[in-house]
Formats: structure tokens, sequence, C-alpha cells
């Protein structure tokens, strides 16, 4: 089976790709820049604002990951809203049987943040062209490298003390970005998951407080905490802003969906693709010790080049 993913060098996308590829699927990884991609599966040129490259990059594709967003854009509700008609029409035309997305949680009853909402309308648009849409529907996801799961790494580091708004109270649901990988691939060519809208998380349900507690304790760090109840929205994005690496952009959207709750109300994906999903602190753990892997590669580049440089004066 031949796949396009899309966001091949993403958070998520960056795992799927090997993934896929160990699976046996014949993968192409769409990027803007493919002369610069050295992930798994074979670079195509595409950008999901250009119809006409979509074309060429899904031609012979039997199915498509949708694991692109705007969300670092202060735009990104309208520019998400056309890339997903954009590929819709595209899939539509070149005969893809199956597209996989991977969406957010969030209870469509509740008054969800503009974040949330457009990953629903990314969901009907995809399926507006009549091309069999499975969405996963996940909460925060954990693993180095992922926005949300940096926000909370970060802010354990930094501050020993700190104010926090309303929102550490809000119940989600984390789940280890290897196992959101895990059901990725599982629900490619299971016959029931055509059209269906599937929940993950992880064992846990815990407050953003519970987290942030949770990685200090992991790393022996004490953690004090002064909830402000009044602290806004804006505020909160510019806190976050100042104390982590986080654009204030991306944080406001970030923040904007803390309020709303992100558990799972169906567990149906647990029977489609069984296997034990990693709790809390075993996935902090793998989090944690990829980041320093990480470091220690960086580290041994900045060596080379600096014995090459000594070397050649």
């Amino acid at each position: 089976m031949q796949l396009l993913l899309t966001g091949a060098s993403g958070f998520v996308g960056g795992r799927l790709a090997p993934a896929l590829v160990k699976a046996g699927y014949d993968v192409r990884a769409m990027t803007r820049r493919p002369d610069d991609y050295d992930g798994a599966g074979t670079p195509v040129a595409g950008d999901v604002t250009d119809e006409a490259s979509l074309r060429r990059a899904l031609r012979g594709c039997d199915a498509a990951y949708y694991l692109v967003h705007s969300l670092g854009d202060a735009e990104f509700q309208r520019k998400d809203a056309e890339a997903a008609r954009t590929f819709a029409c595209a899939a539509a035309d070149a005969g893809v049987e199956r597209v996989v997305y991977l969406g957010g949680l969030g209870r469509d009853g509740d008054e969800l943040s503009p974040h949330l909402r457009s990953r629903r309308q990314v969901e009907r648009l995809l399926a507006s062209t009549g091309v069999p849409v499975t969405t996963l529907r996940a909460g925060i996801v954990v693993g180095h490298g992922g926005v949300s799961w940096e926000i909370t790494r970060q802010l354990v580091a930094h501050l020993p003390a700190m104010v926090t708004p309303r929102w550490v109270h809000t119940r989600t649901q984390p789940i280890a970005v290897a196992d959101v990988v895990r059901y990725l691939v599982g629900v490619l060519e299971a016959p029931d998951a055509g059209g269906r809208v599937f929940e993950v998380g992880g064992p846990e349900v815990l407050t953003y407080l519970q987290m942030l507690s949770r990685v200090a304790d992991i790393q022996g760090r004490h953690l004090f905490v002064v909830p402000v109840p009044l602290l806004t929205p804006s505020l909160s994005s510019r806190w976050l802003a100042l104390v982590t690496d986080v654009d204030v952009t991306t944080g406001r959207s970030l923040v904007d969906s803390m309020i709303n709750e992100v558990v799972v109300a169906d567990d149906a994906i647990r029977t489609m693709v069984p296997f034990e999903p990693m709790g809390y602190d075993e996935m902090v753990l793998v989090a944690l010790g990829e980041r320093a892997a990480d470091r220690r590669r960086a580290a041994r580049v900045r060596r080379a080049g600096l014995l090459a440089r000594g070397a050649r004066s």
C-alpha cells in the first residue's frame, strides 16, 4: 500500500514515518523542501496550500495521513480550513481510499476553544468530498519536542515557585507520542475504522497541576504553586512566553484550550488496536531520556565541528 504522509518532519510525523516503513508500507514523506528531508520514506514535494502540488504528491496513493496545522499563526483557523478543503479535493481526485487525521479531544457540547473548534472544522472539511476519514482525537501528547510537553517541562525546570491561572485544575488525559503512533498505524487498515472518530488517551486522568507536580517529583524538584484565578488567557500566554520558548501566539491558542476538559469518553479504540498505553510517569521518563540523548548527540556534533576546524587551522 502506498501512503502519503503530510507533516513528515513534525513531532508526530517524524515518528510515524519510520513506524509505517517498518510495518511494510510504501511511504511518501511530503515536505516543502524534499532535498533537506532526511527521515524515513521517500521525500516528495508538496504544500497543503498548493492544490497542484498535492495532486502530484497524492497520485497513486491508496491512503494519506493529514498531520498539519498552523497553530503558531494568528490566522490559523482560516489557514487550516483552506488547507483542509484543498487537501480534501486533491485526495478525492486522486482516488485516495482513506485519510487518517489526528485531531483534538473535547466534548462537542462544551464551549470549545478556537483551537479545538478549528480541529473539528478540519475533520468535517477533510470528509467533505466523500473520502472516508478516520480521526483520532488526543489531548496532551507527551514526547520530546512536543509543544504541550515542552511547556510542562520548561515550567518545572525554570520555576521552582509559580503563579498559576485557574486552568491548572482542568482535567486532561495525557498520552505518550509513541502510543499515538501505534494507534495511527493500527487504524490504517482496520476494516471498521473508515469514517469513524476515535478518542485516544493514556490510562490516567490528571489535572495540569498534577502533571506539573509529577514531573517535578520525577526530577527531584520541589514545586511551590500559588493559584491566581483571575489571571486572564492573554496574561497567561504572555507569562508562558516569558518563562518558556513557546511564542505568544501558540501559547494563547494552547491556553485557550486548557479551559476545556479533554478526557476520553469512548475507548472503542482499545478494542480495535489492543495494547496497554504507557502510564504518565513512564511517558515522562521516556521524553526526558529522548531529550538527554538529543543533547548528547548535539554535543558530539559540536565537538566534531570544533576538532575539524582546529585541524584545518
